[in-house]
């Protein structure tokens, strides 16, 4: 017999159950129940439910035997650098195979593609870095995703049903970026916001239900960054890294409120942009390095700027007042307040990482993946093996519900750490 939660039914066995439990029993079973909620959650979007490559997760395995933990599946994908995001069960991703878009849709336990949204998508890239780009974006009955040419696509999540789509080239005018379009889709309450760069606008915001435009704003040249959600005295706000500044927008309106210079080499500007309160830290690779902006002056005031992060491809995590993450190949730890450097480990490449409860998921360019203890004080490997073979295995490693999720360029992995 099933019982829904709150119904007269289940208040009803809710008091029988109750009287013949003691109360140690009640508070045991409050406690499991309490911890199996928190310990195991979706991964929707890029950088996490929280975006900031934070997982509450504590229920996964942290000792692996020295093969590794058992690999529950491998599903090639496509070629293509855009991690995955997880939701209800399944898993969903991007890749391109002669010049053909897919998006898919795999069960998380078994590895079957459940669906597949292809379309012709031209993959080819200058330094040969082909493929996709953005991560796809779930959100209740839709996911968002967009190519590296600029297809912008709102797909049923049961089917992959096209429930309405965009051409930003066609429909806005927008330039292709040298290294494509890798920004991804932010939903923010009925909107999906994205940077388009076309025709004098900048960031579009659409219904997410039907694709009208809700708002534009800016003219910026598009970079290679994701928009990220903050607040600023009370009000929901978007910070946007774009080709040549870091700007804060208001999130009902696309209004700026406020802009700081961020010029790289070849405008890679490439990683997410990280705030903290008043503050917004920034990176890059290219020789530019990173800085600390206070938004809180008008303009923004540069606390720090140094050259100790370089951020190529993987974006830092900010933890407890620092910063962990990779100086071009190096993982490194600053301090957030002052930007001083704490250590280096080489061993990783340029790779990227996540927070997962007490203890971190580090995933190197090669496709080594560890377990690790990161602190102020230095990087301990607790376990690691080689889970799939490559180079430049930027995509960013996925923790949801006990099953890691690594990619290389072209496959997917699914490692299961469930106790």
């Amino acid at each position: 017999m099933f019982i829904t939660p709150g119904s007269n039914a289940g208040r009803g066995a809710a008091r029988t159950w109750r009287s013949r439990l003691s109360a140690w029993q009640l508070g045991w079973l409050a406690a499991a129940w309490s911890a199996a909620s928190l310990s195991a959650e979706d991964w929707p979007h890029w950088r996490g439910p929280h975006f900031n490559g934070v997982s509450t997760e504590t229920n996964y395995r942290v000792h692996w035997p020295a093969g590794g933990p058992k690999v529950l599946w491998r599903v090639p994908v496509g070629v293509g650098y855009s991690s995955v995001s997880v939701s209800r069960g399944r898993l969903y991703t991007m890749g391109n195979t002669k010049d053909v878009d897919a998006v898919r849709c795999v069960d998380v336990t078994s590895g079957k593609v459940l669906w597949k949204h292809a379309y012709p998508c031209v993959a080819k890239d200058p330094n040969g870095y082909h493929g996709t780009r953005a991560t796809p974006t779930v959100d209740g009955g839709r996911v968002f995703t967009l190519s590296r040419r600029g297809h912008f696509f709102a797909l049923d999540v049961a089917t992959g049903r096209v429930l309405w789509a965009k051409n930003f080239p066609r429909d806005y005018g927008a330039p292709v970026p040298t290294w494509g379009f890798s920004g991804s889709p932010l939903v923010q309450g009925r909107m999906v916001i994205t940077e388009v760069g076309g025709r004098g606008t900048s960031v579009v915001a659409f219904d997410k239900a039907t694709g009208r435009e809700i708002w534009r704003s800016g003219s910026d040249k598009v970079a290679y960054s994701s928009i990220v959600p903050f607040v600023q005295r009370g009000q929901p706000c978007l910070a946007v890294l774009s080709a040549d500044s870091i700007s804060g927008r208001l999130t009902a309106t696309g209004r700026e409120i406020w802009r700081a210079p961020w010029k790289t080499k070849y405008d890679v500007n490439a990683a997410t942009p990280i705030v903290v309160g008043t503050r917004v830290f920034v990176s890059s690779g290219y020789g530019k390095g990173c800085a600390l902006f206070d938004f809180s002056t008008r303009p923004p005031r540069a606390v720090w700027r140094n050259k100790n992060m370089r951020n190529h491809v993987g974006t830092c995590v900010f933890w407890q007042g620092h910063l962990y993450g990779f100086d071009e190949r190096v993982l490194k730890c600053l301090e957030w307040a002052t930007g001083r450097e704490l250590w280096k480990e080489r061993k990783y490449g340029k790779g990227s990482l996540l927070k997962a409860g007490a203890h971190w998921i580090v995933y190197s360019d090669k496709g080594y993946v560890a377990v690790a203890d990161l602190t102020p004080a230095g990087c301990r490997e607790l376990s690691g093996f080689q889970v799939l073979k490559g180079k430049d295995t930027w995509a960013a490693p996925v923790l949801s519900d006990g099953l890691l999720f690594c990619r290389n360029l072209d496959t997917v992995a699914c490692v299961d750490l469930r106790p």
